[in-house]
């Protein structure tokens, strides 16, 4: 079985990751999307809200898995059995930070492969980062989001 795991943060996930998800189903026999739980930053939902979320948007693939995890991404990507970590890419300037953990988890773990994937144009320039930004300013974020993640930033900022 060809399995791959796409970590991040989903802080929300936005139509950008939604994208990679979709399209990483369609090359993969299983997709486990991997919410971290320890990111160093704060986060504007916790991982249970985060996994729900993804859960809910990402609900009509079959092959789909998300799970919350905690500690190093290759040793969660072992503990699964699977041998390769997915990264999305927006833009130039995701790549020099993109290539520094790809070494390094190479380093770590020899036998998982890193693989980069581009969302669709329509999705490069949105962040999670963005997305926040906008809604807890009171801007309409509704292009951005699924509409369950647009109702839960309603929500959180007001």
């Amino acid at each position: 079985m060809r399995s791959v795991v796409y970590p991040g943060t989903f802080d929300p996930i936005t139509n950008g990751h939604s994208d990679l998800v979709a399209r990483a189903a369609r090359l993969f026999d299983r997709v486990v999307l991997a919410i971290a739980r320890d990111t160093g930053k704060a986060t504007t939902f916790d991982a249970d809200e985060r996994v729900a979320l993804a859960r809910e948007v990402c609900a009509g693939l079959d092959n789909l898995e998300v799970i919350a995890f905690s500690g190093l991404l290759v040793d969660f990507a072992r503990s699964l059995d699977v041998p390769v970590i997915m990264r999305g890419l927006r833009a130039v300037s995701d790549f020099e930070y993109e290539f520094q953990l790809a070494g390094m988890n190479r380093r770590m773990a020899p036998d998982i492969e890193t693989l980069f994937l581009t969302p669709a144009e329509q999705y490069a320039y949105i962040s999670s980062s963005l997305v926040k930004q906008i809604a807890r300013l009171g801007g309409d974020v509704s292009a951005f989001v699924a509409p369950t993640v647009h109702t839960a930033l309603r929500a959180r900022f007001g």
